[in-house]
């Protein structure tokens, strides 16, 4: 991550003031500066504190959690209900929901039903928690 750093010379050009003026704010504190050797280096954030600017917003940091789920011993009518109730729950949401995606597969050979779910960690735990018990509902 590189920072920009500013001297003192360019602090004072910066702001119109007299580097001695600037050397000042560094000795009593209002001024955050790093000495270097014999110079002093001053950070943008620490910059933009003096001046009372707002520090640049650092990002949201973003989570997301990818779950699958299999059953087995679903049949066919019960895995249509699931992947209704699934595809209910996801209309449902609103556009200010954190994102999340679905998908289910069915294997009626084997009568194997998977949920893969991909989103926001609280949101797909709580799906996982949901399809057991819809399962038990539509045996």
């Amino acid at each position: 991550m590189t920072q920009e750093l500013y001297s003192v010379e360019q602090v004072a050009e910066r702001l119109g003031l007299q580097e001695r003026t600037v050397r000042a704010y560094i000795r009593d504190g209002r001024l955050k500066a790093v000495r270097i050797g014999k110079q002093y280096r001053i950070t943008r954030g620490d910059l933009d504190a003096l001046t009372g600017l707002p520090a640049a917003a650092t990002p949201p940091r973003h989570l997301e959690v990818s779950a699958i789920l299999e059953m087995e011993g679903v049949g066919l009518d019960a895995s249509i209900r699931l992947a209704n109730a699934l595809l209910g729950v996801l209309n449902g949401r609103k556009a200010a929901d954190p994102p999340l995606r679905a998908e289910t597969m069915y294997d009626p050979s084997r009568q194997r039903m998977k949920f893969v779910l991909l989103g926001d960690p609280a949101v797909v735990g709580d799906l996982l928690k949901l399809i057991p018990v819809w399962s038990d509902a539509y045996r």
